[in-house]
């Protein structure tokens, strides 16, 4: 199949792009490497990709002529957005990244025969403070970035609803592995332990529960709604792992793996963030056949391995 994902280059999409490519896909990856963190980094992703034999192409969803993109495109996986939970960023640049950049694409899509796919990528976080319960539940966003990942999903859906938009919604928890954006936790607590200096933690935040899920679990929850479509289709699944530990645990892991004792700043609260995660994936079993196998050990190994591999001494992250 030819499959288009959107942010290829961020961590997630990189991810899937190199999965499909070994699956013998024909994969076009799109980014507009946004300035958000280092777009060197991302750029070197995108190197990554086309080695493997991914087409890459820099392009703004905002503003790029879709067309050509989209030709001949069967399946599309949507990943590309303006991420996190940050103090100051306008609501504007979330509104255009996450809404506005997909109706565009849904649009386009709408007008190619060849599709037959296109799978949305949302977030635990249009669930609130607590997302604990099945897809079911009342979405209660507490930041930008969750309430126009919202706005993006349910523009999806709608589409389908009224048109048979052959459209589905995931909603990830807690993503972590090789090649995750320098400013999540653990990117940051890796590369503290590696150099030996502080790393800042919002006050509270060691205590907060989360579903943290390995990248190659995500991964198989995204092919699995394309091996299951007609239970797939206008559907949203909780993509996680329901095996969840406290931030403290993560970083007690790391000092564990790393044979480092981690040197915490710690910083005032963080308005918005999620105090509690543990994925409910009842749904995504029983339909997709989702099963998350990585445990919090082996997943922060793997990445305790790339970071020093890949990473230390040799990239500015």
């Amino acid at each position: 199949m030819k499959i288009l994902i959107t942010g290829a280059a961020g961590f997630v999409g990189s991810h899937v792009a190199e999965r499909c490519r070994a699956l013998g896909h024909e994969v076009m990856g799109v980014d507009s490497f946004d300035p958000y963190y280092s777009p060197d980094l991302k750029r070197a992703t995108g190197e990554r990709l086309r080695a493997a034999g991914v087409t890459m192409e820099e392009a703004d969803l905002k503003t790029a002529d879709l067309g050509p993109i989209l030709d001949g495109t069967e399946v599309v996986f949507h990943l590309a957005a303006q991420p996190g939970n940050t103090e100051g960023m306008s609501l504007d640049r979330y509104s255009g990244n996450n809404l506005f950049a997909t109706h565009r694409l849904v649009e386009a899509c709408a007008g190619s025969p060849a599709l037959r796919h296109f799978v949305n990528i949302a977030t635990s976080s249009i669930y609130g403070f607590e997302a604990t319960g099945p897809e079911s539940v009342a979405p209660q966003p507490v930041s930008h970035y969750g309430v126009t990942k919202l706005a993006a999903e349910q523009l999806v859906l709608a589409r389908h609803r009224v048109h048979g938009f052959p459209a589905c919604s995931l909603r990830l928890f807690s993503v972590y592995g090789e090649r995750e954006r320098p400013d999540k936790l653990y990117p940051k607590v890796i590369k503290a332990l590696f150099n030996e200096i502080e790393f800042p933690l919002f006050q509270g935040s060691e205590n907060h529960l989360r579903s943290y899920t390995y990248v190659g679990d995500i991964v198989d929850g995204m092919l699995g709604v394309l091996n299951h479509w007609e239970a797939a289709a206008g559907e949203i699944f909780n993509i996680g792992t329901d095996h969840a530990i406290t931030t403290g645990e993560g970083i007690a892991l790391l000092e564990e793996i790393t044979g480092k004792k981690a040197r915490i700043r710690h910083l005032p609260p963080r308005s918005g963030d999620q105090l509690k995660t543990h994925a409910n994936i009842d749904k995504a079993r029983e339909r997709i056949g989702y099963n998350p196998t990585t445990s919090p050990r082996e997943g922060l190994t793997r990445m305790v391995r790339w970071y020093r591999e890949e990473i230390h001494g040799k990239v500015d992250y």
